[in-house]
């Protein structure tokens, strides 16, 4: 029996998509058309959405055939707007030294829930859990969950997610652009900022929100 458990925000997101795309061209999209309409750059992690949506019952797919999508007679309408959000926990993110988080494919089953009111602009958005201590000054705090928007831009005093491509890590920092650098600065008086060339970074995401850990 195919699980009622809710979709992630991808999961409905790709659903949307294709449920408009077959409505409006009468055959279904590519791997690449699914990636580009909902945000995912990698086709393994749109594949990875695919195979868990086929497993609930909601698609069938055929192999080999390049569009072999077809959508069940029990395939789920768009989640209501007073519904609950599951948004993914993508993985940790360093509020302290950068680390590598990876990138990919992570269990969308590892989820946490929001209702709608609570994140009425939920595009694109994922979850990281903190580790470190360098943005306590802003309330963020080791083991802190953040919701992120996932953008490639930022504005100065936003806290970001910045990966530092020289490293190949990423970290929880406030993002200033000065006139021949970036500066990422801890909300921490005992830790230092980082400072990086702009063709080093790249701006992942921005913070919307911060869910604390209770002790």
């Amino acid at each position: 029996m195919a699980s009622r458990k809710p979709l992630s925000l991808r999961q409905e997101g790709i659903m949307d998509f294709i449920r408009k795309y077959l409505g409006e061209n009468r055959f279904p999209p590519s791997i690449r058309e699914i990636g580009k309409a909902v945000g995912i750059s990698s086709t393994s992690v749109v594949n990875y959405n695919l195979r868990r949506l086929e497993e609930r019952g909601y698609l069938s797919r055929e192999k080999e055939v390049s569009r072999g999508l077809r959508l069940s007679a029990n395939a789920p309408d768009l989640v209501p707007s007073g519904g609950v959000l599951r948004i993914p926990i993508a993985g940790p993110i360093a509020a302290g030294e950068p680390i590598d988080i990876g990138e990919g494919v992570f269990d969308e089953e590892d989820a946490i829930e929001l209702t709608h009111d609570l994140l009425p602009q939920h595009d694109n958005v994922y979850a990281l859990q903190v580790r470190g201590d360098s943005m306590i000054d802003a309330m963020v705090s080791d083991g802190d969950i953040v919701i992120m928007r996932q953008q490639h831009e930022a504005r100065n005093g936003d806290m970001v997610a910045a990966w530092l491509t020289d490293r190949d890590e990423t970290t929880l920092k406030y993002f200033f652009k000065e006139p021949d650098r970036i500066r990422l600065q801890p909300a921490n008086p005992t830790m230092d900022p980082i400072y990086v060339d702009p063709a080093a970074v790249q701006i992942q995401g921005k913070v919307l929100m911060v869910l604390r850990r209770l002790s």
